[in-house]
């Protein structure tokens, strides 16, 4: 599945909830119910967030919709590195990377937007 608008963040916050829905199935199936909502929630919040930004009515929204995707990011980031450090759930450093990732280009838009305000 490839999301193509042609902007960075919006294709790749959108490949990556494509993947947390996938992981969470996962989830679902080996009966980690609790995580997987909560990862779920957060992890595709992220892309969310972003795509709303695209809408933002002031250069302060957009900054604004953006330090949202950045927090649901981190708050994505716990819930995988949780998985991660449990027994008994399947392996995610790939998702773990993939946040991380994310995380750094949100960091640069939010940095690059407040310097042209």
């Amino acid at each position: 599945m490839q999301a193509t608008t042609g902007n960075v963040i919006v294709d790749k916050s959108f490949l990556f909830a494509v993947e947390i829905v996938k992981f969470c199935e996962t989830l679902e199936q080996k009966r980690k119910f609790v995580v997987s909502r909560q990862l779920l929630k957060s992890g595709t919040s992220i892309g969310a967030n972003v795509r709303e930004a695209q809408s933002a009515e002031s250069r302060a929204d957009f900054i604004h919709k953006l330090k949202i995707s950045a927090k649901e990011c981190e708050e994505t980031k716990y819930w995988l590195l949780l998985c991660n450090a449990s027994e008994n759930y399947p392996n995610c450093i790939e998702l773990i990377n993939f946040c991380n990732e994310l995380g750094m280009i949100l960091t640069k838009i939010i940095s690059s937007a407040k310097k042209g305000s």
